[in-house]
């Protein structure tokens, strides 16, 4: 690990103009994605600024009956609150099915929506990566391929985004609060937050440089009712190979793109009347698997038929 200079920030102002002025600046909060990547001098920033201590783990109502998250508050403690676990059961269920306990006390909200993907290249610093090192090229076009993005690669980047949690969020229609550098706060939908690669893969969302996240808010939980299905290679600390979130008739998937993919042909097939066999094989004819990742259309196809007829019983 290279050497660096650390602070804590006595508020989320100070947080972010440090950020802003400070070369190679990067906050931190529970770590746990981040050290790992220095630990392999992938990430290197100059300057660790911790927002861990801000006053923003809080989760409180809000005045239209939904609810705001703060961005420091832990993943565990999101899984277990009560208003979470019983109006928002996605979320819950979401967050419970990545990582392991430990890796979940410790992370935060903010931190879970920017972890990075867990593509073998990615981690391998003596292969090409165009995440990791712009412009030299991506070695799981021709290589290990098995878990790459069925939407919206390119050939630039066919890595997957590995968040439950944002999954989860994008089904809700969630909106995520920064603070920016200028001292502005804005509100972005988890929509938009994540970007897809294009021909820049190494910019993964449309914050701006020193762009606090500060919180996440759930609007009302929508009619119907709510669940997340993940499927992976093994029970316990692998990583998903697909996922989706069902929240009424909003659903999303997981682990098949560079971003959380709000599968919209589903919902609008779905309110055409179409069943969700139907409707799932509408988003599928977007799909562009790769020959080894061939597996993940019939995998999402069922997982995600499944999750939404179990779901819709539920609310029924």
């Amino acid at each position: 690990m290279r050497a660096f200079t650390y602070e804590r920030a006595g508020d989320a102002k100070a947080a972010v103009k440090a950020a802003a002025s400070t070369p190679g600046a990067r906050f931190i909060a529970g770590g746990t994605n981040l050290l790992d990547l220095m630990k392999l001098e992938i990430e290197t920033p100059a300057h660790l600024i911790d927002v861990s201590r801000l006053n923003m783990a809080t989760i409180e109502a809000t005045l239209d009956g939904g609810l705001r998250i703060g961005a420091a508050t832990s993943n565990s403690t999101v899984a277990a609150d009560p208003q979470v676990r019983a109006r928002y059961p996605v979320l819950s269920q979401a967050i419970v099915a990545g990582g392991s306990p430990q890796l979940r006390n410790k992370a935060s909200v903010g931190g879970n929506l920017l972890q990075r993907t867990r593509c073998a290249y990615f981690y391998d610093t003596s292969k090409p990566c165009n995440k990791r090192a712009p412009r030299t090229g991506c070695s799981a076009l021709e290589g290990l391929n098995r878990n790459a993005a069925i939407f919206g690669a390119t050939d630039h980047c066919i890595a997957t985004h590995t968040s439950d949690m944002a999954v989860a969020l994008t089904a809700l229609g969630a909106n995520v609060e920064t603070l920016m550098p200028s001292g502005q706060s804005r509100t972005l939908p988890m929509l938009v937050l994540h970007r897809l690669p294009g021909e820049t893969p190494e910019i993964e969302t449309c914050l701006e440089t020193g762009e606090l996240i500060t919180a996440v808010v759930l609007p009302p939980p929508p009619p119907g009712g709510q669940i997340y299905r993940k499927v992976r290679d093994r029970a316990s600390y692998a990583g998903g190979l697909a996922s989706v979130a069902v929240a009424g008739r909003q659903v999303a998937l997981g682990m098949v793109a560079h971003k959380p993919w709000r599968a919209s042909a589903v919902e609008t097939a779905l309110a055409s009347g179409a069943s969700p066999a139907e409707a799932i094989a509408v988003e599928l004819e977007g799909a562009s698997p790769l020959g080894r990742n061939d597996f993940k259309l019939p995998l999402v196809a069922r997982l995600a038929a499944a999750a939404i007829s179990e779901a819709n019983g539920r609310g029924a």
